[in-house]
């Protein structure tokens, strides 16, 4: 699996992740460097329901126009926990998002089904696992599956402990973020460790690696 972290700018950090093989994870939201590093694009969605406001569009517009065209994804504007409406926000910009970046992912949200999901899959479009804690862990392996199945790239946001992590292997995926290593460097080790124990029932399946 793939493992990005949230942007940081802390040397120590930095060089910790560089040395670990990971990416960044660069918000519409925040700072808009990626350090030299490969990166995908964040829509800010997730800094916004933190504070409790609507995702800033005309914020992750001038985003994707500064970063989109050399990020390895970018995740289409959506609501958090947002059910049919983020589906429906994220399938309106989505063509905006192709013109800008190579790859575009899809955000699944709390009630949605592979059905609502399928129809945008595609030879550039992926599904970025979000939603609550609770639905995201109970729903992860279908959607791996689904993902698999499509053979799209599928990413798991807020992925910050081993066993989240492992739960990820079991299901698949190509990629995950998290904040942990960005913040702390000491835990990268073990983050690591965990991303390159691969499960028997999991690990890299061939559609992931080439879309990598």
């Amino acid at each position: 699996m793939i493992a990005y972290a949230s942007r940081t700018g802390t040397r120590r950090n930095l060089d910790a992740l560089r040395h670990a093989g990971w990416r960044l994870l660069v918000s519409a939201a925040g700072v808009l460097r990626h350090e030299g590093f490969r990166y995908a694009l964040d829509n800010g969605a997730w800094a916004a329901f933190q504070r409790q406001a609507p995702i800033d569009l005309v914020l992750f517009a001038h985003a994707l126009d500064t970063l989109g065209t050399s990020a390895d994804w970018c995740v289409v504007p959506d609501i958090v926990a947002g059910g049919r409406d983020s589906l429906a926000l994220s399938t309106a910009w989505l063509p905006r998002v192709l013109n800008a970046c190579p790859y575009a992912l899809v955000a699944v949200q709390d009630g949605l089904t592979p059905d609502d999901v399928v129809p945008l899959l595609g030879a550039r479009v992926g599904i970025f696992v979000g939603g609550s804690t609770a639905w995201k862990e109970q729903t992860l392996p279908q959607w791996g599956g689904v993902a698999r199945a499509a053979r799209c790239w599928c990413h798991v946001g807020r992925v910050n402990s081993a066993r989240r992590i492992r739960l990820c292997s079991l299901a698949g995926v190509t990629s995950f973020d998290g904040s942990s290593g960005s913040r702390y460097a000491v835990t990268i080790p073990r983050l690591n460790h965990a991303r390159n124990q691969l499960s028997l029932f999991g690990g890299p399946d061939a559609c992931t690696q080439d879309l990598a």
